[in-house]
């Protein structure tokens, strides 16, 4: 799992922590680190650069020689092979000696008998997510000579490796928890939007598997407007190494990673009528969100409706037909808790995987649905607009995971030699 040090810190005050500190701490704790990675700039060689001319290179169709304003008192020639900028864009220029990580040094060079002084960058060379094939085209109000680093946030991702017995660390908000307790520092104040439920009808949900399935839950937004993500949003996902899709989706994801536990958004339009949670038929086809058509058995659990149609693998992997796209007004915003143990299964026998089904072969927190619900339901209506259409429709029950613990207080007396006092 990746986390991300800046999204660590909504929850957390790290600042006095280096990631070298948090790295022995999660390692003691029993939490292997795997890798460490900086996003963004550490350099300040990387500037706004102004394109003021750009002609035909003479020993390359491809390439065109650049000269560039980058706030130096005059112009710098580099050679650049994209293709996407106009004459007066903006753009981020590597000087010579700019370190863009894994030992890729910019140095004064030739390219096919040319002089090229630096280089014009594109975003991933600076550390973020490529929108385009080409050069990342700045706004058209930078300055020109800014190093780009003040321009772009940087963070710190720590790649760690949860054991299967700790799945109450797959998310940021448990993670955080865990360091809390490492560290001594409490928590920031965690907002937690409240929630309103009803029993589900039959015409609403029916849990036609509940050994698969205990609890299930419904909650219906009508009138949103899909779109790109706010760039707050963007920015969360694309640290972690997911890209942003659509506000609805983005939020899904977002709140998978912020509290854990997975969450799934149908377009009500494609829905007719309840949602029936049952076994699928054997050989029934299950056409995947990923594009993969799958022919299913009778141990696998699908999310259909009243009309048979298969809309998602239960815990595992949304339908092609069914998702949220730029077209929905209206959507089904699904919270759920399934058996771990089956999911498992039917992940291992379609070689389906997803960060959902992850987290649901692992055990997520049954207790976490309706607040998960909730926060994902106002997120979309402030970001993406909308009604939240009356309670959320609950069917079945969350079942309890916590029991006592018994503790035998003679066996611990013979193991301790008696060096511990009871009292």
């Amino acid at each position: 799992m990746h986390v991300s040090f800046n999204w660590l810190n909504d929850h957390l005050d790290l600042s006095d922590h280096s990631i070298e500190q948090l790295d022995d701490l999660l390692t003691f704790a029993g939490v292997e680190v795997e890798g460490i990675e900086q996003k963004g700039l550490s350099t300040k060689l990387v500037v706004v650069a102004q394109i003021k001319e750009a002609v035909q290179h003479p020993n390359a169709d491809r390439l065109k020689v650049c000269q560039v304003d980058a706030g130096e008192g005059s112009l710098r020639q580099i050679v650049c092979g994209a293709q996407n900028y106009k004459l007066g864009d903006k753009v981020p220029c590597a000087l010579p000696g700019a370190d863009l990580g894994g030992g890729f040094v910019i140095k004064d060079g030739k390219l096919r008998d040319v002089e090229s002084k630096g280089m014009l960058c594109g975003a991933s060379e600076i550390g973020q997510v490529d929108a385009v094939d080409g050069l990342l085209i700045l706004a058209d109000d930078a300055v020109i000579g800014t190093p780009v680093v003040e321009m772009f946030e940087s963070d710190t991702i720590i790649e760690v490796e949860i054991t299967p017995n700790r799945p109450d660390l797959l998310s940021h908000t448990g993670m955080a928890r865990e360091l809390s307790a490492l560290t001594g520092k409490a928590r920031k104040p965690f907002d937690q939007a409240s929630v309103e439920t009803t029993s589900a009808a039959a015409d609403v949900i029916k849990l036609s598997a509940p050994e698969r399935c205990p609890l299930y839950t419904a909650t219906k937004i009508s009138g949103v407007t899909v779109s790109d993500s706010p760039e707050w949003l963007q920015t969360k996902l694309q640290a972690i190494g997911l890209r942003p899709i659509n506000n609805v989706v983005d939020i899904t994801n977002y709140a998978l990673h912020e509290l854990g536990h997975p969450l799934h958004a149908f377009d009500a339009a494609k829905v007719d009528g309840a949602l029936d949670i049952r076994l699928a038929a054997d050989g029934e086809v299950f056409n995947a969100l990923d594009g993969g058509e799958i022919k299913l058995a009778e141990e696998d659990l699908l999310i259909s409706d009243t009309a048979g149609n298969a809309l998602a693998l239960a815990g595992i992997m949304g339908g092609a037909e069914s998702g949220v796209t730029e077209t929905t007004t209206d959507l089904i915003l699904e919270a759920a808790y399934f058996t771990p143990s089956f999911i498992r299964r039917s992940s291992r026998r379609t070689a389906l995987t997803s960060d959902s089904s992850y987290r649901f072969e692992r055990g997520s927190d049954p207790q976490a649905v309706l607040n998960s619900a909730a926060f994902a339901a106002k997120l979309i209506v402030e970001i993406a607009g909308g009604t939240i259409e009356g309670p959320t429709a609950v069917a079945g029950e969350a079942p309890v995971l916590t029991q006592p613990v018994t503790l035998n207080v003679t066996k611990l007396d013979q193991l301790m030699g008696g060096s511990i006092t009871l009292g």
